[in-house]
């Protein structure tokens, strides 16, 4: 039953990730560089897409319009938005192809308590079916269905016409074993970590394009910047992640706009090395330190702040493997009388770091107070979590319930 277990959660966690290259340690070329070596982090359901309307345009985030998602994409956003108070309620299947009770839920809201700062909050939740536990000879001895969540606070304040910063607090919860105990006796908890997001974000004003309306825009986001989580006895980092991105939306009149973006990602957690084998192809082990040899690279296992500035030049591969872990993703909006929206945009990763290289297509409609987002994602490279799934969001326009309220005149 432990072995079932651990692969079990192992399979989930490669998924969870979208990391699902092959990742034998073994070298297939001498250049460190051109072999599979994918960064693995603990709960990495913070990373995936949660909403629709971004999921749409490949991805990006980092500096598209504000809306109801925004604290996940880039929480400075939060202070341009145009409306008053907003938010947003998503669902996304996961892994359906294979399993039907995996699902990624999303809520997130947002209200400006003043001309120039922003409130706002989020829970995502990941459900990840139900488990059957049973003893060596096959007897069920439980059930369980393992979960894990994020609570997020925001705050996002405009510094000028142009500028604005933003901060989240987030909780995350990591429950995958129940509680487990192994066979060696050693006993599993729920996985804990508290962390915050550091946003900017840039959006010009009166800027025109051939006598034609345009906003220029730029963000720049580190997120889930926090402490480690422990399941039993060791650490992981969490998917501490950098965003930059940047925007050009035109408004060709009155009925037509259009708009471009594009984000690049890397995660800010260490790079695994390759370590020093011996002639039976095990580990060479330090006999005055009791640790592995390193050939190239450098040591994983140390605090959260010297990974994160080590993750720019650890890799084993050089300069050409650190460019390998940057993820970037375009993405293409059109909206008409701000009613219907089509989007579309494509994501692309380095074979080596996950391979992860699909297209995406949405679709966007509001009315009054109700908007819906909806999400299709079509894979290039490898199989793919979120293919043959249409996803949804729900919106909702605060501003629009007021007006609704409103008593008319009387005559």
């Amino acid at each position: 039953m432990q072995k079932q277990i651990i692969g079990f959660f192992g399979t989930i966690v490669l998924m969870s990730s979208q990391a699902s290259a092959q990742t034998s340690a073994a070298l297939t070329t001498q250049d460190l560089s051109g072999r599979v070596n994918t960064i693995t982090t603990a709960v990495p359901f913070l990373m995936i897409c949660p909403d629709s309307k971004q999921g749409g345009m490949g991805e990006v985030g980092a500096a598209t319009p504000s809306d109801g998602n925004s604290i996940h994409w880039n929480v400075a956003k939060m202070s341009f938005a145009e409306k008053k108070g907003g938010a947003a309620i998503s669902v996304t299947p996961w892994l359906k192809q294979l399993v039907p009770d995996i699902y990624l839920y999303y809520v997130a809201g947002y209200g400006k308590i003043s001309k120039t700062q922003t409130i706002g909050a989020s829970l995502r939740y990941f459900s990840l079916g139900n488990i059957t536990f049973t003893d060596i000879v096959g007897n069920t001895t439980g059930q369980f269905r393992p979960n894990e969540f994020a609570v997020d606070l925001a705050y996002s304040q405009k510094l000028s016409e142009t500028f604005s910063a933003g901060i989240a607090a987030r909780y995350i919860r990591s429950n995958l074993t129940g509680n487990y105990t192994l066979s060696n006796g050693q006993a599993t908890r729920p996985g804990q970590s508290a962390a915050v997001d550091v946003g900017l974000y840039y959006q010009s004003k009166k800027l025109k394009i051939n006598d034609k309306k345009a906003t220029a825009s730029a963000g720049l986001v580190v997120s889930n910047i926090g402490s480690k989580v422990s399941y039993s006895v060791k650490k992981d980092f969490i998917p501490i992640n950098l965003r930059l991105g940047g925007g050009l939306k035109m408004n060709v009149d009155d009925y037509n706009t259009f708009g471009i973006y594009g984000d690049i990602n890397k995660l800010l957690v260490p790079t695994q090395p390759i370590y020093l084998k011996t002639v039976n192809g095990n580990d060479s082990i330090n006999s005055s330190t009791n640790e592995k040899i390193i050939e190239a690279g450098k040591n994983p296992d140390v605090a959260v702040p010297k990974g994160m500035i080590q993750s720019f030049g650890d890799a084993p591969g050089g300069f050409k493997e650190e460019l390998n872990e940057i993820n970037y993703s375009v993405g293409f909006e059109y909206w008409y009388a701000k009613t219907f929206a089509v989007r579309a945009g494509y994501f692309n990763e380095s074979k080596t770091k996950g391979n992860r290289k699909f297209f995406t297509a949405g679709i966007g409609l509001r009315y009054n107070v109700f908007g819906l987002d909806m999400a299709y994602l079509v894979p290039i490279t490898q199989r793919n979590p979120l293919q043959n799934t249409l996803r949804f969001t729900l919106t909702f326009d605060f501003d629009a319930f007021k007006d609704q309220n409103k008593e008319e005149p009387k005559p």
